[in-house]
């Protein structure tokens, strides 16, 4: 998802978007909501939230920063 509609979610939940990057604007987001705020932490491809609009970023950003780390 692109951080011009990422914004645009945070901002209808009433959050300021600020500078946050985009894991962590998507972590308020889902805290503010009352989800578990775990937005690229999905170890090996695995997420039991399938009704998470996040899933496909955050599988991505997890794997990328298993390979960094």
């Amino acid at each position: 998802m692109k951080m011009q509609d990422i914004r645009k979610i945070a901002l209808q939940n009433g959050l300021k978007t600020g500078k946050l990057n985009k894991t962590l604007l998507v972590k308020q987001i889902q805290a503010t909501e009352g989800n578990f705020d775990c937005f690229a932490s999905a170890s090996n491809d695995y997420c039991d939230q399938s009704a998470c609009i996040w899933q496909d970023d955050c599988f991505k950003l997890a794997k990328k920063a298993v390979t960094v780390s």
